[in-house]
């Protein structure tokens, strides 16, 4: 997508800043601080905002407040909230019962936990019965860092997205965390919101309008589609301007909804670059590139290639540094997208 004055988005976002208070992003650069931004920010901003106008809304948390960002919900709506202890079981049947007098609950917790250890009550209690109840994964993926393999979830996109009734959403950054979480608030029906730790880049702005089950080309191509989601798309954008370098043009899709998939607008994409390469922050099995692979499989058979974690656990480290020693990277992309032109009949640049 093309700014104004013709300077593309991957353009504006990647363009050299001078400065002193300067953040270095492993395998991004160095970015003004104003230019990053926590995920799950965006969702303790946007619940907020959607309570002042929704009385019904409330949120529970398994001892997690501060993480989940809760800590204005608690203070502005104490009587709406409730802190479950670390009891994630109890906590989404008990948000499931409080559907039955109207209220709409958002459950927050480790993703780990919150769908991983009460996925049991998610699938029953909130998705057959279609309850109205929000589920917010928080510290998601290989960027929680320290915390180490046993809380890296990366398997949270392939359990949830195969449960009827439930929305999957990965937002990228903290707006569209903001508009996802006001989005999930006024769609009837179960929700799961995968959220971040590390900080990242602020990719959209206000302008930009979050559709529940649309994907956005955030840079337009004709040799390639790359295709990413949550916190892995700034490595996407990033790629798109190293394959421009090499001659190669790549067209960058957001898909934040994961289920359900706009597949319209990928096959028209693909219609034109004839290959694609998925980039997701978890297991490359179930996520978004299973549900591409899926997608192509009976609609449009192509060469796809897929940037993920490769049937492993994580392992404590700092985010960035376990991101980039598992393949969620600019070169992996790069190399990802070499790989796949070839496969595609397409001459690639050295």
């Amino acid at each position: 997508m093309k700014e104004k004055n013709n300077t593309s988005r991957a353009e504006k976002l990647f363009a050299k800043t001078e400065g002193e208070n300067l953040k270095e992003v492993q395998g991004l650069g160095f970015f003004p601080v104003s230019s990053l931004g926590l995920i799950r920010s965006g969702f303790g901003k946007g619940i907020c905002e959607a309570a002042t106008t929704n009385k019904n809304i409330v949120a529970l948390t398994a001892d997690l407040r501060d993480s989940l960002k809760l800590g204005e919900f608690a203070k502005e709506f104490p009587e709406r909230y409730f802190e479950a202890g670390i009891c994630e079981q109890n906590m989404l049947s008990a948000a499931a019962g409080m559907t039955l007098n109207n209220k709409v609950p958002f459950v927050t917790s480790y993703a780990v936990f919150n769908p991983g250890r009460n996925w049991d009550q998610l699938r029953v209690s909130v998705c057959y019965s279609n309850c109205n109840v929000k589920i917010i994964g928080g510290h998601a993926g290989l960027g929680t860092g320290p915390d180490g393999a046993t809380h890296q979830a990366l398997e949270d996109m392939a359990i949830t997205r195969v449960l009827p009734n439930l929305t999957v959403i990965v937002p990228c950054d903290e707006e569209e965390a903001r508009q996802a979480t006001l989005a999930a608030a006024a769609y009837k029906g179960p929700v799961y919101l995968r959220l971040s730790r590390e900080k990242s880049l602020h990719i959209l702005t206000k302008k930009d309008t979050f559709q529940i089950g649309k994907i956005q080309v955030l840079e337009r191509g004709k040799d390639i589609t790359i295709i990413a989601c949550g916190l892995a798309l700034q490595f996407a954008l990033k790629a798109s301007l190293e394959l421009r370098k090499k001659g190669i043009s790549a067209e960058v899709l957001n898909c934040s909804t994961i289920k359900p998939f706009d597949e319209k607008t990928v096959l028209k994409s693909l219609a034109k670059t004839r290959c694609v390469v998925s980039v997701e922050e978890h297991q490359i099995a179930g996520g978004l590139g299973s549900v591409l692979a899926e997608t192509l499989s009976q609609k449009l058979p192509l060469p796809l290639e897929r940037v993920g974690v490769n049937d492993s656990f994580g392992e404590s480290g700092e985010g960035y540094e376990l991101l980039e020693k598992y393949g969620i990277s600019t070169a992996n992309i790069v190399k990802a997208a070499k790989k796949v032109l070839k496969r595609a009949g397409k001459k690639a640049s050295k």
